[in-house]
């Protein structure tokens, strides 16, 4: 009977202490969560333990609209508002794996979007520094990463493009938003040899993921794969 009392004690004092927007984890959604990564994320060639340990972890159904929880562990993108939308997790993780990360390191994400992405990198490096330009979705970000417990983010509200110079230089940077070319203020706040990703091509159609690679002054690039991702705005736009 003590157990009991306590047992509802705990889980109505857990309850209290959720945002509104938090939806609690189940074994359901775990289970879900976990198929997702192993038949489709794993068998479509992403390897990286660490990478596939946050993807487990995260909840993504935290991160889109209640009412399309039932979705959240399908492999597609789903829109959250804003005309944005949470990138299919296959590319989120084919992103993540594709900035060989570690541990120690400190990571630039352009377009917070719901904050998924910066949980998930916020699971492997030291440091995420995320960037939005949506006002409403900063701060709607802003207030979830935060009941979910996650230290090591720090968001702002701003225009990506010009990146965050006073906490350069960054070991990687991610960009989750459609540009066609790469952003010479966030080339420059990238550590010599640091790799940064992003949809290049045109921001109304398809895309390529191209992984560039910094080198002194210059830099390559590879092309990863087709994608399609909402334009970058802002100054990117001009």
């Amino acid at each position: 009977m003590k157990q009991t009392i306590l047992l509802i004690f705990f889980l109505s004092f857990f309850a209290s202490h959720l945002s509104a927007d938090v939806v609690p984890d189940t074994p359901r959604l775990q289970k879900a969560r976990d198929d997702l990564v192993r038949d489709t994320i794993e068998r479509r060639g992403i390897s990286d333990p660490v990478v596939l340990a946050a993807m487990r972890d995260v909840p993504r159904h935290c991160f889109v609209p209640q009412r399309i929880t039932s979705k959240a562990y399908r492999d597609t993108a789903l829109p959250i508002g804003e005309g944005q939308t949470i990138s299919q997790p296959y590319v989120v993780a084919l992103m993540t794996a594709g900035l060989k990360l570690k541990g120690h390191y400190r990571v630039l994400e352009i377009g917070t979007g719901s904050g998924y992405q910066a949980a998930i990198l916020a699971k492997i490096v030291k440091d995420v520094y995320t960037i939005e330009i949506k006002k409403k979705l900063h701060q709607t970000s802003t207030r979830l990463l935060e009941d979910l417990g996650y230290t090591n983010i720090k968001t702002r509200h701003g225009d990506g493009y010009f990146g965050w110079p006073e906490a350069a230089p960054f070991d990687a940077i991610m960009i989750t938003a459609a540009v066609n070319h790469v952003p010479p203020p966030l080339l420059k706040q990238l550590k010599d040899g640091g790799l940064l990703i992003l949809p290049l091509g045109n921001p109304f159609s398809y895309q390529n993921l191209t992984l560039v690679v910094k080198k002194g002054e210059d830099y390559t690039t590879r092309s990863i794969t087709g994608v399609l991702f909402v334009p970058m705005t802002g100054r990117a736009m001009e």
